[in-house]
């Protein structure tokens, strides 16, 4: 129970309980992130269902805006920090991964904050006048399965984050959210394109990147989840 009460502080900001946990346990915590996951889908589908009874816009604006507030914006700044690193890895690994570390936001994060709160308002919306609120709830579950695959797939950058979560992730641990995230996919399809995502983002990471670290992870589940997205909208179309 401690490890999903600190996936909850980690990944949210919702009140919980105060807990003495050791680093290991905080590692350990990695392994309760897709069920925090299903906390923050919950709060979205209720709030975009709520804003729906008005109209599908105002449903897509309360989706995105609990989405923004339960999770502290926390995965938005990494995607930021990725996005200024690539717009100066003209200038060598080295500049890359000094930017990387710069927690001031320059332009390319701007541009890419801008870019994924359009893409996930427009895509909300396009779900709710379909009343997919079950890919709402399920979309941040299925991404933060994520981390775990990465952290044990992908070297650590740097003695971060990342290399605290390594040490607690086998593939056991992947594999036995896999198996309830192909269940959801039952009544989400959409989920099925879950892991390819995850992987097509673990590829790049070691390949423009070098590795994983607390940036790449908050990048990567923003990407998936408006990948998933996406794919939930699409597929509703062919229904």
């Amino acid at each position: 129970m401690k490890g999903l009460i600190a996936a909850l502080q980690f990944l949210t900001r919702l009140p919980m309980p105060r807990i003495d946990i050791s680093e290991a346990q905080f590692a350990a915590s990695i392994r309760w992130f897709p069920v925090a996951g299903l906390v923050i889908g919950a709060i979205v589908a209720g709030a975009a269902w709520t804003g729906g009874q008005i109209d599908p816009w105002t449903g897509a604006l309360a989706g995105l805006v609990a989405w923004v507030l339960v999770t502290g914006a926390l995965h938005l700044d990494g995607l930021s920090d990725l996005a200024d690193a690539m717009g100066a890895a003209h200038k060598g690994r080295e500049r890359l991964l000094a930017v990387l570390a710069d927690p001031h936001i320059g332009s390319f994060g701007a541009v890419a904050i801008g870019l994924q709160l359009i893409a996930k308002l427009i895509l909300l919306h396009g779900l709710i006048e379909r009343d997919a609120f079950l890919a709402l709830l399920f979309i941040p579950f299925a991404a933060r399965i994520g981390p775990l695959a990465w952290t044990l797939w992908l070297p650590p950058l740097h003695a971060g984050l990342a290399a605290r979560f390594r040490a607690a992730i086998r593939p056991v641990h992947v594999l036995l959210w896999t198996l309830p995230l192909i269940a959801t996919a039952w009544f989400v399809p959409a989920l099925i394109l879950a892991p390819l995502l995850i992987a097509a983002w673990g590829i790049w990471l070691r390949d423009k990147v070098g590795g994983i670290s607390g940036d790449g992870h908050g990048a990567g589940i923003e990407l998936v989840e408006t990948g998933l997205l996406a794919a939930a909208l699409l597929a509703s179309h062919w229904r």
